[in-house]
């Protein structure tokens, strides 16, 4: 899975990083449930005056999403023989 970051500065002026953005193709069903939590996300971040320099967003949806859920979207696939 390939994975982008963000960087901004937030209403205080302070540069804010988010790593671990998930890039996921618009037919994927997950797609718009993304969107919606990035935005929400940094919309939060961007308005906290006590905000941390860098922000994992896939920490983030572990913590708001159903397991089952992370799961499938953070699927990895089996290496076979170990490799």
């Amino acid at each position: 899975m390939l994975y982008k970051s963000l960087e901004f500065k937030n209403t205080v002026g302070q540069k804010v990083k988010v790593k671990e953005i998930p890039v996921l193709e618009k037919r994927n069903p997950h797609y718009f449930m993304i969107q919606v939590r990035l935005q929400t996300f940094i919309s939060g971040i961007y308005f906290d005056e006590n905000a941390k320099k860098t922000y994992s967003f896939r920490e983030y949806l572990k913590r708001v999403l159903k397991w089952p859920v992370y799961e499938q979207l953070f699927q990895s696939a089996e290496l076979k023989n170990n490799a």
